[in-house]
């Protein structure tokens, strides 16, 4: 290969021509060493190739600037041709760096982990009223757990990308965004496609973040604070002196229910989590309990009266319990349903199961024990019920927040695109400590960049490392 500069395309498209030094010198004066495309010297006399020779009419002698326009012609016609190929192989697919193109994680259909694969799609452009942003990093939650295996209301189409939160850069604006500029740096709500390096959104799901919060902690901040928020403040109404119940309070909403908590007065924290996690959240807990305990029990040793808050994720007969620890005019808020995944794929018995515990409500004995129950959809608020507005309010309070150094993120691994399978693993088998972040710029390990992006056709292995929730090792399970 040449391996110096050559000086121009018309030089390059000139020097290939069939022609004597001396013409070469009349189109293209000045010194020094030149290259063809082929890298060898054109100051060096070469001994003609045969196979090149191609028989040629005889035509009238044609003056050196008619030949040097000819040349520029060429020239130009070579520039076009490189462009319409720029961002090519030399067989026609497109290169990482092609603009019309992004990569992105896609679900093929619903079920196992196999069904997800990282792929080239057309990027999108913003409409009237988006933003559209370059992705740096995406939140994983365990809803998206549940949208794989088809495990929620209403399921979309597949193919589909999933994701509903992300963190990145403005790189172009649609008509009427006002307050907006190419450049800030922002994170954003988006109904599906977070996982990939572009998204668009509307205007009103986007919010700039402070200069000292990194990507990872906005992927991480949007999705668990504002749901933690609204629940304790929008629905609770927490106040000093109350008591609340979380469980999974190792996980991203968990651990933002407990920070959020300390910035009121007196508030005590009970929360069940695996015993693993204990040490690391030990400090932003007042009283932890193993997942597996009997934690009523444990908390009514505690507070005979029960607790004021309940947030339950959990479902299926954590219903009765959590409705049984509450106190007069306390309150039950149920905003997942994460034991009616068991496996790999949805399981109608899992499902039955779950449902068939849950505590059968009678609004009489509500009425008479003084009770709340309510239930939370950050997402649907947002994408079904209108309510951008205060979502948006909320937002700017827990910046607020977030600036006077009162919560922080906890993010607990980066993972690339092609470790998806990999990370939704991880959180599965509870193994997270905060936050999974889907790091779009990050590339995959070695070892788990071998199939990662392919479908895979180790499903009963994945099955059955899937259904192990003793793993006590914050390591991704890599097949």
């Amino acid at each position: 290969m040449c391996k110096c500069t050559c000086a121009s395309t018309t030089r390059l498209t000139v020097e290939s021509l069939p022609l004597s030094a001396n013409k070469r010198s009349q189109l293209l004066p000045g010194a020094g060493i030149r290259c063809s495309p082929w890298g060898s010297d054109l100051s060096q006399p070469r001994a003609p190739s045969p196979a090149r020779r191609v028989p040629i009419a005889p035509t009238p002698p044609t003056r050196p600037v008619d030949m040097a326009k000819e040349a520029a012609e060429m020239s130009e016609e070579t520039v076009h041709m490189i462009e319409r190929s720029a961002g090519k192989d030399p067989e026609g697919a497109l290169c990482p760096g092609d603009a019309k193109e992004m990569r992105a994680v896609v679900l093929t259909g619903f079920g196992g982990l196999n069904k997800l694969r990282v792929t080239r799609k057309a990027m999108p452009e913003p409409q009237e009223g988006e933003i559209k942003i370059r992705v740096k990093a995406c939140g994983l939650n365990f809803l998206d757990l549940m949208v794989r295996q088809g495990n929620i209301d209403n399921p979309p189409k597949t193919p589909l990308v999933p994701g509903f939160e992300c963190s990145g850069i403005v790189e172009a604006l649609g008509s009427n965004t006002k307050g907006f500029e190419i450049g800030d740096r922002v994170m954003a709500f988006v109904n599906y496609n977070a996982w990939a390096e572009v998204v668009c959104t509307p205007l009103e799901f986007v919010y700039k973040i402070p200069d000292d919060m990194t990507f990872p902690e906005a992927a991480a901040f949007s999705m668990n604070f504002v749901a933690a928020y609204m629940m304790l403040f929008e629905v609770a109404n927490l106040r000093d002196g109350m008591s609340v119940l979380v469980h999974s309070a190792g996980g991203g909403v968990g651990q933002a229910v407990a920070q959020l908590c300390s910035t009121v007065p007196n508030v005590t924290v009970f929360g069940t989590a695996s015993s693993f996690k204990h040490e690391a959240i030990r400090e932003s807990v007042t009283h932890l309990f193993d997942r597996n305990a009997d934690y009523v029990q444990e908390v009514k040793k505690i507070s005979p009266d029960g607790v004021d808050v309940v947030l339950d994720c959990l479902c299926g007969e954590n219903t009765g319990k959590g409705l049984g620890l509450l106190k007069p005019l306390g309150t039950y808020i149920l905003y997942g349903s994460s034991n009616m995944v068991t496996g790999e794929t949805k399981s109608f018995f899992s499902f039955a199961k779950s449902w068939w515990q849950v505590e059968k409500v009678n609004p009489i004995k509500l009425y008479e024990e003084n009770k709340v129950i309510a239930g939370f959809s950050l997402l649907n608020l947002l994408f079904k019920q209108g309510r951008g507005g205060l979502v948006k309010t909320v937002v700017q309070k827990l910046l607020s927040l977030y600036e006077q150094k009162k919560i922080k993120p906890l993010v607990d691994s980066l993972w690339a695109l092609e470790e998806v399978k990999e990370a939704m693993q991880r959180i599965h088998d509870r193994g997270n400590i905060g936050k999974l972040i889907l790091d779009v710029e990050k590339s995959p390990t070695p070892l788990m960049a071998n199939d990662s992006t392919e479908t895979s056709e180790a499903g009963e292995e994945e099955e059955e490392h899937e259904g192990d929730n003793d793993n006590k090792e914050r390591m991704p399970f890599i097949q």
